[in-house]
């Protein structure tokens, strides 16, 4: 099979452009070369892009075991964020999976559903109606305090908070930057940029390490993730040592902030814009038991709620991309893969793709309702897919839900501007989302 090609030469002319909005230079390229194509990253160095939603299948599931993480993730971002669930491969990912997974069954996570639901309130509570403002804004540091008190109670030391907020995004940015343009690497190197970006790496890995030697040196109880985490153990009756734990929780904020931020920006700025749907939200609200206010209640009673998340994180997946690197080799079609050939899947365009979804730029959450989800079985990625399918799904989901019923309850929402904007980095990130809150008690 004849691959269609994007030449380094051509990325690098345009890469400024490339830069701006990687994902209409994507999407043109999808249009015009085919659904699967190969680019070159380098002068010697390419991967396969594809929106083919049945090679994706093949890669994430059906074959997932002839695929790993490729060096994007297993070595770059590991080089800043450590050897986590997310950047880790084989028998150590299998481990730390195994050990990590049941502390975020929902039943495990009820031990901390009332530490999300308090951070929650107080920052809903600080919600000024009547003048717009940008809700992304509001709603990064919601899910910076929530994973941060989630993890371990922490959210007392607003100057440390910030900081580590701060380094958080250094480092999601300047990953982007390698990863887009990795002919400038060298660049970053000889400039100090990126060993810059290294010792703010490590700054973040001591703060973690001095919270989670506090704990260890505590008599205190603590009904938090980091409590479940240090008292998790392996077949051999050993626990995580420090440097495992730091990895494990630099992943889980990197990847627990910043993709719930976003999705809910997305799924607020729509609701906005679609004041029929939201109504239909917030009667649902009004109809709760008092079983919502724990976890499964919610689970099971917000269920209109959640195809509305369902719907935003169709459209804006926070994770709208994942890579894969061949072990073996393996084939699809008459596509030959051979070992060591790296993948691009784009969930967005997946997502987005007419074949696959009725009026597929339409908001419709009841696309998602119980009966219909069979349907979406292997063209829906919003949490990934396969047994590297992202282990806080439901910790994200209650906290979505949490955050939308309650505002809805209390605001009604509309836009100011109805062009809805992101700017793709390691997340899609929702950008001048300007939103007006009005109080439903007037």
């Amino acid at each position: 099979m004849k691959m269609k090609e994007v030449r380094f030469l051509e990325l690098m002319l345009k890469a400024p452009k490339i830069m701006k909005n990687p994902l209409r230079f994507h999407n043109l390229k999808f249009n015009s070369l085919g659904d699967t194509f190969r680019i070159y990253l380098k002068p010697n160095y390419s991967v396969l892009f594809t929106r083919n939603h049945k090679l994706t299948q093949q890669i994430l599931q059906k074959a997932q075991k002839k695929y790993h993480k490729s060096p994007l993730q297993s070595e770059k971002l590991k080089f800043y964020l450590g050897g986590g669930l997310l950047t880790s491969n084989g028998s150590y990912w299998r481990q730390q999976r195994k050990l990590i997974q049941p502390s975020f069954y929902k039943k495990k996570l009820e031990i901390v559903a009332l530490i999300i639901r308090r951070v929650i309130l107080d920052e809903i509570s600080s919600i000024e109606t009547d003048h717009a403002f940008d809700v992304y804004d509001f709603t990064t540091d919601l899910a910076f305090k929530v994973v941060a008190k989630s993890l371990f109670g922490y959210t007392s030391d607003v100057v440390t908070m910030k900081r580590m907020q701060h380094i958080i995004e250094k480092i999601q940015s300047d990953f982007m930057l390698e990863m887009r343009l990795p002919f400038l690497r060298w660049w970053r190197e000889i400039s100090g940029k990126r060993k810059e970006t290294k010792r703010l790496s490590v700054e973040l890995q001591e703060l973690i390490n001095k919270v989670i030697e506090s704990r260890r040196n505590s008599n205190e109880t603590y009904d938090d993730l980091l409590n479940i985490l240090l008292h998790s153990t392996y077949e051999d009756g050993n626990s995580m040592t420090n440097d495992q734990l730091i990895d494990e929780i630099l992943i889980l904020f990197v990847a627990g902030h910043e993709t719930t931020s976003s999705a809910l920006t997305f799924t607020l700025a729509l609701l906005g814009k679609h004041s029929m749907i939201q109504e239909k939200v917030l009667n649902e609200v009004n109809n709760f038991s008092d079983k919502a206010n724990n976890l499964m209640g919610l689970f099971e009673e917000a269920t209109f709620t959640k195809q509305c998340i369902d719907e935003s994180m169709r459209l804006f997946p926070p994770a709208y991309f994942t890579d894969r690197m061949a072990i073996e080799d393996d084939t699809y079609g008459d596509l030959s893969i051979k070992k060591d050939q790296e993948f691009l899947i784009s969930f967005f365009e997946i997502h987005r793709d007419p074949q696959l979804w009725e009026d597929a730029e339409e908001f419709k959450p009841e696309r998602f309702t119980k009966d219909k989800l069979k349907n979406y079985s292997g063209i829906y990625y919003p949490f990934g897919a396969g047994s590297r399918m992202c282990v806080g799904s439901n910790f994200a989901i209650y906290e979505m839900l949490v955050t939308i019923t309650e505002i809805i309850k209390q605001f009604e929402i509309t836009t100011v501007n109805d062009q809805i904007d992101y700017k793709p980095l390691i997340t899609l990130r929702p950008v001048n989302v300007i939103l007006k809150f009005k109080s439903r008690n007037h």
